[in-house]
C-alpha cells in the first residue's frame, strides 16, 4: 500500500518562498519533496490553491513549475473527478537517466557542494561588479556579447559549454587573473551536476534574462546592477542543483 502524502503543515519544502527566483525555487522545493518520497511515486500533489498559499507564490508560478516538472518527466496531470497532479518519476530517477552519476558525485561532494556553490555565490558577483568598473576595449566588449549570444542555444551539450565560456568571459573582463582562475575552478567542479539539471524551459528563460542583464550592466558601467544581477543568477542555479540534486 501506497505510503500516504503528509499534510502541508508537517512538510518543510512548503515553508514560504523567499527571494527573487521563486520559479527556480519552486521547482526545487517540489523536487525535494519528490526526492524525500513526501510525494510518493503515484500520490498526487496537494491541491494547487493550498499549496499556492502555503508556498506564498502566485497561482501562475506555481503552474509554471509545476508544467516544468511535468515536461522534464517527474509529474503527470489527469482530468476528472479524482484528477489531479501525480508524481509518476522519483526526481533523483530522472536526473539520474540524464547523468548516470550524477547523484551519487553530488552525494559524494556532501557539504563541499553546499561549498562550491556559497563560493560561487561570493565570487561571480564581484567578478561581475568589478567588470562593470573596468573601460573595456571595443574587442573586450565584443566578445562579451558574441558569448552572450552562444549560450543563448537550447541544445543542452552546446549550452552547457556556451553557459561557462559565459561565465569566464565575465570574469576575464574583471581584469583580475586570480579571480579568472578561481572562477573557472569552481565551474569546473560544478559543471557535471550543472549539466545533469534536467531542461526545464523556463528555467532557460529566466536565466537567458539574467545572462542579459548582467551583460547589459557590466557594458553600462553599473556595477551594483551587475553584482545584484549575477547574485540572482547564482542563487537560482544553487536552488535547482540542491533541490534536484543536492
Amino acid at each position: 500500500m501506497p505510503v500516504a502524502a503528509e499534510p502541508l503543515s508537517s512538510v518543510p519544502m512548503w515553508r514560504p518562498v523567499r527571494g527573487g527566483n521563486a520559479f527556480e525555487i519552486t521547482v526545487a522545493r517540489l523536487a525535494q519533496a519528490i526526492r524525500l518520497g513526501l510525494v510518493p511515486v503515484g500520490e498526487r500533489l496537494p491541491p494547487e490553491r493550498e499549496l499556492a498559499e502555503r508556498l506564498q507564490v502566485s497561482r501562475v508560478t506555481l503552474r509554471e513549475a509545476i508544467a516544468a516538472l511535468r515536461e522534464a518527466g517527474f509529474l503527470e496531470s489527469r482530468r476528472g473527478r479524482s484528477g489531479g497532479t501525480f508524481v509518476v518519476r522519483a526526481s533523483g530517477d530522472a536526473v539520474v537517466a540524464h547523468d548516470r552519476d550524477a547523484v551519487a558525485l553530488a552525494r559524494e561532494m556532501g557539504d563541499a557542494l553546499h561549498d562550491a556553490l556559497d563560493f560561487r555565490r561570493v565570487l561571480e558577483p564581484g567578478a561581475a561588479a568589478l567588470a562593470a568598473t573596468r573601460a573595456l576595449s571595443a574587442p573586450d566588449r565584443a566578445h562579451l556579447v558574441a558569448c552572450l549570444g552562444a549560450a543563448r542555444t537550447r541544445d543542452p551539450i552546446t549550452r552547457r559549454v556556451n553557459d561557462s565560456r559565459l561565465h569566464l568571459a565575465i570574469a576575464s573582463a574583471s581584469g583580475s587573473t586570480s579571480v579568472t582562475a578561481a572562477i573557472a575552478d569552481v565551474q569546473l567542479r560544478l559543471d557535471r551536476l550543472l549539466a545533469a539539471i534536467p531542461v526545464l524551459r523556463r528555467n532557460l528563460d529566466h536565466s537567458d534574462a539574467q545572462h542579459e542583464r548582467v551583460v547589459e550592466a557590466i557594458l553600462a558601467g553599473d556595477p551594483a546592477t551587475a553584482r545584484a544581477e549575477m547574485e540572482e543568477h547564482c542563487d537560482a542555479t544553487a536552488a535547482l542543483l540542491r533541490g534536484l540534486l543536492g
